[in-house]
């Protein structure tokens, strides 16, 4: 296991934050990119920028920080640290540790969510660095990937038989997907048929439309994110924001009418995304949440539709470790833990109407 040493990022690596990112161990993951730090700066969160550096590699992720009275500050390691393999996750988090208290920044507890395959070896790593187990906080902490690699016929005849089925009787009826503009009527469009899927299923929260115009704004103007729509009568029916960042493509949202017509139209959204990733270099696609592999044929699982849609192209369900909590300061994390928390996350959704994470 290598030894570690913790340091925030210089200016010039910032500068160029998604290069350094999408080079790390498993490529990064789009919540730790630039994008969505600076829609996180707007709710709430200061973000800090990591590097976490052994003599064979170095890794860097985005830190997200919120300041308590009392308590001190909170660091979020969201979706890191981006490690090469369980076993250095540990040796990771005992550089931060010394970091953050040589650096004395008041940090009571760092939060994590690696994205290391869920076993029983990753939960034993992981519990014996002491570190605590709370809840999930990210839809894809369970999710469902695709390997894109393969050419488009083969990949075409690796999806599972209902996604193939779908998408070969969509294009033979002419189903037509549209590359939408960013612009702001799109993504009003695309705000509506996701809160009126939501409305329907019950299934989430959904956040206000500015976080999301912001997101998709922000990912659009770098490059790294494209806009689908499926139209009926002249109407949206089907709409799906995809992201590209690095060797990843993600799903991130979607929505659509309950009432269509067009067989298919959705799994040719999702075909027709997959394959303008690939083009862009991506070879995995991550359709962003399902429910965990257990859970996966059980109906009263808010996720059950979705997850059901998304399997339905890849075959498997993938869980990650999820969220564990590095505790730096005792009494104040298990201040935290029995009131902090709940409170302070009630206080800021009744004071902003926003969610705390």
């Amino acid at each position: 296991m290598p030894d570690f040493s913790a340091r925030f990022a210089s200016a010039a690596e910032i500068a160029s934050w998604d290069e350094h990112v999408t080079a790390n161990p498993h490529g990064g993951n789009l919540l730790q990119s630039e994008a969505f730090a600076a829609v996180k700066k707007n709710y709430g969160w200061k973000p800090l920028y990591l590097v976490c550096e052994s003599a064979t590699y170095s890794s860097y992720n985005l830190v997200l920080e919120k300041s308590f009275p009392l308590l001190g500050k909170l660091w979020y390691l969201i979706k890191g640290p981006d490690a090469a393999g369980v076993e250095d996750v540990p040796a990771m988090l005992d550089a931060v540790t010394d970091f953050v208290r040589s650096a004395r920044l008041n940090v009571f507890a760092v939060k994590i969510e690696p994205d290391i395959v869920d076993s029983e070896q990753a939960r034993a790593i992981l519990g014996g660095a002491g570190l605590v187990k709370t809840f999930n906080l990210q839809p894809n902490d369970s999710t469902a990937i695709l390997d894109i690699s393969p050419e488009e016929n083969q990949l075409l005849r690796n999806l599972h038989s209902r996604g193939r089925n779908a998408v070969r009787r969509a294009l033979r009826e002419g189903v037509q997907v549209v590359a939408a503009e960013p612009t702001e009527a799109n993504f009003r469009t695309m705000y509506a048929l996701m809160s009126g899927t939501i409305a329907e299923k019950g299934t989430t929260q959904i956040r206000d439309y500015g976080y999301y115009s912001k997101f998709w704004a922000g990912f659009t103007a770098r490059g790294q994110g494209r806009l689908y729509f499926v139209y009926e009568d002249g109407q949206a029916s089907v709409g799906a924001f995809v992201i590209n960042y690095g060797r990843k493509g993600t799903y991130k949202d979607g929505g659509s009418l309950q009432k269509r017509s067009q067989y298919g139209d959705s799994h040719l959204v999702q075909w027709t995304a997959i394959n303008a990733v690939k083009a862009l270099g991506a070879t995995e696609y991550d359709f962003c949440g399902t429910p965990p592999s257990d859970r996966l044929k059980d109906p009263t699982h808010p996720h059950h539709g979705l997850g059901l849609f998304k399997t339905s192209f890849s075959k498997t369900v993938t869980d990650f470790v999820g969220c564990y909590d590095l505790v730096l300061g005792r009494l104040r994390y298990k201040l935290w833990t029995t009131v902090g928390e709940r409170i302070f996350r009630q206080l800021y959704t009744r004071r902003t109407g926003q969610q705390f994470y």
